[in-house]
């Protein structure tokens, strides 16, 4: 069972920690300010609206998969005018027409299951010379809560719900991913893994935060409201005995490449 579009209201309300990440990637993306940029994986267009602002004589494509999202940013960029295209597309897919001079995405990448399109894609949506600089979920990252839900998972009275489910991202590592660049064609590739542990202030944010983010997919799996709050119960408890409590261990795997001159 597929979960619903994402609820883009509450997504733009939880998101801080994607958001304080995002706003550090944008900090080190070059722009003189007449570019024509690509936010691949735009979702609410928080950061996206930040980026228009660096660019004064430029423009952005604000490109996400989900509708909900898409119609988010439409209304939070509409004081934009024609600097921003709105484009609702998978990153893996979509290649932009003319080809943009940057790529910039965060927290985007890990929902994308085949990274070699993904790259091939990203590639070939950038003149030469043209940048990459990005930043998602990389390997280790949620691993605490993973494997808790794992076992939840496997555990009655669950298990029946979730025969054949599979994990809806993929976390790869500094290694593989620059690897991958390197095959769809792109120079000068850095990839790197950091820390990035994101802390609640209690259960109820924590709960809030991880139902509309982290289980999204797995909760959607649930036939209904009570056995979804006996799930989350579980988890939400689990993590109430960390030390720090209702913390979530992230790691964020950060790449930045350019498209070779011919």
């Amino acid at each position: 069972m597929a979960p619903a579009d994402w609820d883009a209201g509450t997504y733009e309300r939880v998101s801080e920690p994607q958001f304080a990440w995002g706003q550090r990637v944008l900090a080190r993306l070059p722009l003189t300010g007449d570019e024509t940029v690509i936010d691949a994986g735009c979702g609410a267009g928080r950061l996206t609206e930040l980026l228009v602002e660096r660019l004064p004589r430029g423009r952005v494509i604000a490109l996400d998969a989900s509708p909900a999202m898409i119609e988010r940013s439409r209304l939070r960029l509409a004081r934009f005018g024609d600097r921003v295209s709105i484009v609702c597309a998978d990153a893996a897919t979509h290649v932009q027409h003319p080809p943009a001079d940057t790529i910039f995405s965060t927290a985007t990448f890990h929902w994308v299951l085949d990274h070699d399109a993904l790259f091939r894609s990203l590639f070939a949506s950038l003149r030469p010379g043209g940048r990459l600089v990005s930043q998602w979920g990389g390997r280790k990252n949620l691993a605490r809560i993973r494997e808790r839900t794992a076992r939840l998972r496997a555990s009655e009275p669950f298990a029946r719900f979730f025969e054949g489910y599979r994990e809806p991202w993929l976390y790869a590592t500094a290694e593989e991913t620059a690897t991958r660049m390197a095959q769809a064609g792109f120079a000068d590739v850095r990839t790197w893994l950091e820390s990035a542990p994101a802390r609640f202030d209690g259960a109820q944010s924590f709960r809030e935060f991880v139902t509309n983010v982290v289980l999204r997919d797995e909760i959607a799996h649930l036939p209904d409201e009570a056995t979804r709050a006996q799930y989350l119960d579980t988890v939400v408890q689990q993590a109430g005995h960390d030390d720090p409590p209702f913390e979530l261990d992230y790691w964020r795997l950060n790449a930045d490449a350019r498209v070779p001159e011919p």
